[in-house]
């Protein structure tokens, strides 16, 4: 058995303002309250709130106080996530801090929540890093779960837990439970997914074990979430199968097929290029509500209107009228 204790933070997060002292005062509470736990982990953008605004390059004052929290209490800290300022643009970055308050790794999400996430760069570099004496752990941001090749890449670095900071208020957080649940069965892994509440969030951080299992659902309030994980279970998992059945990451490794929808010249994505660009829908969109100007009844053609190439079956607005 290699025992690990991980626990996450589901706080309430206020979107404008610090929330670096109340952070910092439930990491204390937790170690007081659970003085065995040796991770912790806070929601997306926990620090500063989801404003591209409060961006601030790193290291910085902020990340030292991080680091010296880790190094008190001799714990693994990824403390969310935070808007990080660089000469290239705007990243959304979460710190790995080790016990000895270390800064090892830095992890850009690579999938910026667009439309909605404008003015974010992605990131193209993935995290895993190794607990000596424990086992392989891998971040991923939010949004990145939804592409499943983001978790397939960790899995086969070696992540035997996926650390999956996120903030999501929005009513697609029932689906987003759905992908933790089978990325976790799929790369038979453990997936610790914390989400924030207030304006970081409506809850239900989800801790999910490497055979899909949910071990412990939060609510919609402010929670600890301890829970010691036992990473022989992966290994019992990859080795004879999900509950001695399917076997995903061998079935994976031992592919005859390649996949060539991931060779962007080989046209067999080309369906794709048809959607249109990506971009927040409009009032008088096909996918938004009917403008004034759409109640009137017109005579059209029974047909649809073709897609051009600005959008959903209408070009942008003009220039100075966004």
């Amino acid at each position: 058995m290699h025992p690990f204790a991980v626990a996450g933070l589901q706080l309430n997060i206020s979107g404008r303002q610090s929330n670096l002292p109340h952070i910092c005062d439930r990491i204390e509470m937790l170690m007081h309250l659970y003085p065995w736990v040796q991770m912790v982990l806070v929601s997306e953008l926990a620090t500063f709130g989801g404003w591209t605004g409060n961006a601030v390059p790193l290291p910085s004052e902020v990340e030292e106080t991080y680091r010296r929290l880790a190094a008190k209490h001799s714990i693994w800290l990824i403390p969310g996530s935070l808007y990080e300022q660089t000469s290239g643009g705007i990243y959304n970055t979460a710190p790995v801090i080790n016990p000895a308050g270390e800064v090892i790794a830095r992890f850009r999400k690579m999938f910026p929540f667009m439309p909605y996430e404008t003015g974010v760069e992605s990131g193209t570099e993935f995290c895993v890093f190794d607990v000596p004496d424990v086992g392989r752990f891998g971040v991923s941001i939010c949004y990145d779960m939804w592409m499943p090749e983001t978790s397939r890449t960790l899995a086969a670095m070696g992540a035997e837990v996926i650390l999956h900071p996120t903030l999501t208020g929005s009513i697609d957080r029932d689906v987003e439970l759905s992908i933790v649940r089978a990325t976790a069965a799929m790369n038979q892994c453990y997936v610790i997914d914390i989400n924030g509440i207030g304006d970081g969030g409506n809850g239900r951080s989800l801790l999910v074990s490497p055979t899909g299992d949910v071990l412990y659902q939060a609510g919609s309030n402010e929670e600890m979430l301890p829970i010691e994980l036992d990473l022989d279970r992966v290994r019992r998992s990859r080795e004879v199968g999900l509950k001695g059945l399917g076997q995903p990451l061998k079935s994976f490794r031992d592919r005859v097929v390649d996949f060539p929808v991931y060779d962007r010249v080989s046209g067999v994505a080309a369906y794709l290029d048809s959607l249109g660009p990506l971009e927040k829908m409009a009032r008088g969109s096909r996918a938004g509500i009917a403008g004034p100007s759409d109640a009137d009844p017109v005579e059209s053609p029974a047909v649809p209107a073709p897609v051009t190439g600005h959008g959903l079956g209408a070009p942008p607005p003009a220039a100075g009228n966004a």
